[in-house]
């Protein structure tokens, strides 16, 4: 199996002349690489929680589907190895639409009688990437105020597999906010109106 290019050379975004479509004529590449991310969604969506926590990137780049992937996996491991299955809900929140391309250049001793140049570049298709924009978020995480801290480290191993610098904002969840308010003010305040 050919060897991965370094991620420097698929960081900076690019228009996609990488047109999919289930009619062959109208496809610009000829298959489609599969997608190396397992899962989108971990933990128990279902529960209500206090917090949100979003991954958010400082820049605009194209991140490969394999460090989505490794980002994925560090942070649920740190996730479900401190708080267990049902206590988070990790959601990933961007997709790798777009389809990288290598023309490979043959080397050695007859490589130019083979290669044909940058004649006929388009090349092939090796991977998948998503398209980030600056301030787009990449992860959500929603857990209770106790484990903040987790949630934090959490984040930050998944930051540390990714090609841009990102950062973390802290989201609290409405209802948590509305059902943190004294319950004596709304009834002081019908009191006025009668």
């Amino acid at each position: 199996m050919a060897r991965l290019r370094k991620g420097v050379a698929y960081r900076r975004l690019e228009r996609p002349y990488t047109r999919k479509s289930k009619f062959k004529a109208k496809n610009f590449v000829r298959a489609t690489p599969s997608n190396k991310i397992v899962r989108y969604d971990m933990g128990d969506p279902k529960k209500d929680y206090e917090l949100t926590l979003n991954l958010v990137s400082k820049d605009d780049i194209q991140v490969r589907h394999n460090a989505i992937e490794a980002a994925r996996q560090t942070s649920n491991r740190a996730l479900e190895k401190n708080l267990g299955k049902n206590a988070y809900h990790l959601k990933i929140r961007v997709y790798p639409f777009h389809v990288l391309r290598e023309n490979p250049l043959a080397t050695g001793a007859g490589a130019d009688r083979m290669s044909t140049g940058m004649k006929m570049s388009f090349g092939k298709p090796i991977g998948l990437a998503a398209q980030v924009r600056k301030g787009q978020v990449l992860m959500t995480l929603r857990c209770n105020r106790s484990a903040l801290k987790t949630a934090k480290l959490a984040l930050t191993r998944a930051a540390r597999k990714l090609p841009c610098s990102c950062r973390i904002e802290e989201v609290v969840e409405k209802k948590a906010a509305s059902s943190s308010l004294p319950e004596a003010q709304p009834e002081q305040s019908q009191e006025a109106e009668a």
